[in-house]
This record gives C-alpha cells, sequence and structure tokens, in this order.
C-alpha cells in the first residue's frame, strides 16, 4: 500500500488528538503528508436587531475570530503533537465538515483518512464522515477508538 496524503479530520477536541499517534507513526513510516482539516461553523446572517448593532458587521466580526481562534489552535497542535513529522499541510474551511472533507479527499488526492470515532462538538460528526468517505471513495479509513 502506497500512502502519500493523509488526512485528520479534527474538531480540537480531546478524542480527535488521540487519533494523531497513529496518524504521526504512520506518515513517518510512509513518508506521508499530513493534511490537517479544521471546518469553521457556518453562521447564517442575523435578522432584524435593536439599538446600535449592524448584523452584517456583527456576522463578519465574529467569522473572523473564529477564524484567528482556529489559527492559534492549529499552531500549537501542529507545535505540540507534529514536529518530527515532515510535511504537514493545514486547511481550514467553512460549511459542511462532510462536504468539505470529501471536497479535500479529492482535489488533494488523498490516499487514508485517520480519525477518532467520536466528535465532540456537534457540527463535526466523525462516523457520519466515515461513513460518506466509505461509500464515496476506496480509500481506507482508520476510525481510533475513544
Amino acid at each position: 500500500m502506497d500512502i502519500q496524503r493523509i488526512l485528520w479530520p479534527t474538531d480540537f477536541s480531546e478524542n480527535a488528538v488521540k487519533a494523531l499517534p497513529l496518524v504521526t507513526s504512520l506518515a513517518e513510516k510512509y513518508g506521508a503528508e499530513i493534511h490537517i482539516l479544521y471546518v469553521l461553523k457556518e453562521y447564517l446572517e442575523f435578522g432584524a436587531c435593536y439599538g446600535g448593532c449592524d448584523p452584517q458587521a456583527d456576522g463578519e466580526e465574529m467569522r473572523r475570530w473564529e477564524k484567528e481562534t482556529a489559527e492559534k489552535r492549529l499552531d500549537k497542535l501542529c507545535e505540540e503533537f507534529l514536529s518530527a513529522c515532515p510535511l504537514y499541510i493545514r486547511h481550514l474551511s467553512v460549511g459542511d465538515p462532510i462536504k468539505e472533507s470529501l471536497d479535500l479527499i479529492a482535489s488533494e488526492g488523498i490516499d487514508m483518512v485517520i480519525m477518532a470515532n467520536k466528535s465532540q462538538e456537534d457540527h463535526y460528526d466523525f462516523s457520519a464522515l466515515a461513513d460518506r468517505v466509505l461509500d464515496s471513495n476506496e480509500l481506507p479509513v482508520v476510525l481510533v477508538p475513544v
């Protein structure tokens, strides 16, 4: 089996981190890239508000803050757990985690997906993602029990 690109979807939870020893071990063994994916929540525009608020500006500020926070968390995670890996590539996207994961698998030519079997964020269902990957691709999916 030739593994050049491994996808590790994360919600930054303790559960997700439990998959990292296997991710890093296989990346080192095969000299593979690690593609880290975090999908930001898609916030709908706010409706009417009272007082001196601007719904569009407030929504943009919330998205900017979440993106900056995610970048900092990725930095910390990569420093703590991935310093020994030769190549890791960070991906941030917005929307449905399953769709974004499948799009990344196709665009980056991912060879394997490794993730925890349970997520801790409501919008990121790892088991549903595993089912969809297996239904739409012929690549191995490894679920690490947590």
